[in-house]
């Protein structure tokens, strides 16, 4: 497999449509990132593959994507042009607790992530893993020891996690769930609240193609950071209401040179086409979930899910205001989202008043799903590449 190697011995809503897509066509995605490493420097461990190549349809692909607040694995086998997934974890591991306050990553979320990546790199033994790519986002790109923890993920788990930009995130959000976009062509824009940062992506659709990237932004408000700059919550709804008003303006303001640019590419390349909203993150999941009323959370009711803006507004006011203990007792929500899903909705109201379109799709699915299209592409344009060589040596002989 591509970055994994054993350790050192004794260490009311309505469905897309779009659902389906090909792996081979998600590499035309644009402006593609510059290769990590730099000039001079081997190809990235996620790029090696290091095992004999099994048929291009049996082999499992991984991606890993260790954020801010969560730490997420799938493993997938290509099946026709999609994918079908044989195994998958994630675990809440708050690797980014306490950053906005140190600048360093604490022992005890460094010991979260690895307790976490010690069972990713279990699931990918076991599961025979052919090729993958394991990505650190936010936390390890702002933290002074971010460098240290990857180093040391490498030596405990075997796990080679690359720091990803915030320009290669926001490219994967875009690979993993573009799919789900609201049928039509034109303009859109897809957005990623994480943990740490808020990734925003301004594209144009393409029949039988992946979007093109026309602008983006990343800011460093996710619902970590943004709850922990706005601290503490206060005991009062007028207290409460006046923090919540506080995270928006801080939202808005850093996405402002975005939403010029956006308005100003619009009025000129698009004038009339109404622009569509695509979120893929844990907070819109979970107010999706709200807005169905769900009694627990049902990934197969919520992913492609198209919401009313107005009813997802009302829900983040309506959470704003509550105390923990009723963001506690909300169905989804639980102990570990209830004290960050305030800064969540803080910034989805942020993208909705900057961005006021009438309806939100919604998308579980994202960084892990565009790693493992973009791995696929590659594999399957080795395995006809191979074909085609061979192919060549049988008519030679």
């Amino acid at each position: 497999m591509a970055d994994y190697s054993p350790p050192p011995r004794g260490t009311n809503g309505q469905k897309s449509k779009r659902r389906s897509g090909n792996p081979s066509r998600d590499r035309a995605v644009s402006p593609s990132p510059n290769r990590p490493g730099g000039p001079g420097r081997p190809e990235p461990a996620w790029q090696q593959q290091v095992q004999r190549s099994a048929p291009f349809q049996r082999q499992a692909f991984a991606a890993i994507d260790l954020g801010t607040n969560n730490c997420r694995l799938l493993i997938a086998r290509p099946q026709g042009e999609n994918f079908v997934v044989v195994d998958a974890f994630s675990r809440v591991v708050r690797l980014g607790e306490g950053l906005a306050q140190t600048g360093r990553l604490s022992d005890a979320a460094m010991d979260r992530a690895l307790g976490a990546l010690h069972i990713c790199a279990d699931k990918l033994k076991r599961r025979n893993v052919h090729l993958a790519r394991s990505v650190a986002t936010e936390a390890c790109r702002r933290a002074n020891n971010g460098a240290e923890f990857i180093a040391r993920v490498r030596e405990e788990t075997g796990i080679r996690l690359d720091i990803i930009s915030a320009k290669e995130e926001a490219r994967l959000a875009v690979m993993g769930c573009h799919l789900l976009l609201e049928s039509g062509e034109g303009p859109a824009m897809v957005f990623d609240i994480g943990g740490g940062s808020t990734e925003l992506v301004l594209v144009e659709t393409r029949p039988d193609d992946t979007p093109l990237i026309h602008d983006w932004q990343s800011v460093p408000w996710g619902v970590v950071s943004l709850t922990e700059t706005c601290q503490p919550e206060p005991d009062d709804p007028v207290g409460r209401a006046v923090r919540y008003e506080r995270m928006k303006e801080l939202v808005r303001d850093s996405l402002a040179p975005l939403a010029e640019r956006a308005m100003a590419w619009l009025e000129r390349a698009a004038p009339e086409a109404p622009l569509r909203l695509l979120g893929t993150s844990g907070t819109v999941t979970t107010l999706a979930s709200l807005h169905l009323e769900l009694p627990q959370y049902d990934r197969s009711a919520v992913d492609g899910l198209i919401v009313q803006s107005d009813s997802m507004r009302s829900l983040c006011a309506s959470l704003a205001v509550m105390t923990p203990a009723q963001r506690r007792a909300q169905p989804c929500i639980g102990r570990e989202r209830s004290d960050l899903v305030v800064a969540g909705c803080a910034i989805l109201e942020a993208i909705l008043d900057l961005w006021p379109a009438h309806k939100l799709g919604v998308a579980d699915r994202g960084i892990r799903e565009g790693i493992l299209r973009g791995l696929m592409a590659s594999g399957d344009a080795a395995e006809r590449a191979r074909a085609t060589l061979r192919e060549m040596k049988r008519q030679a002989s």
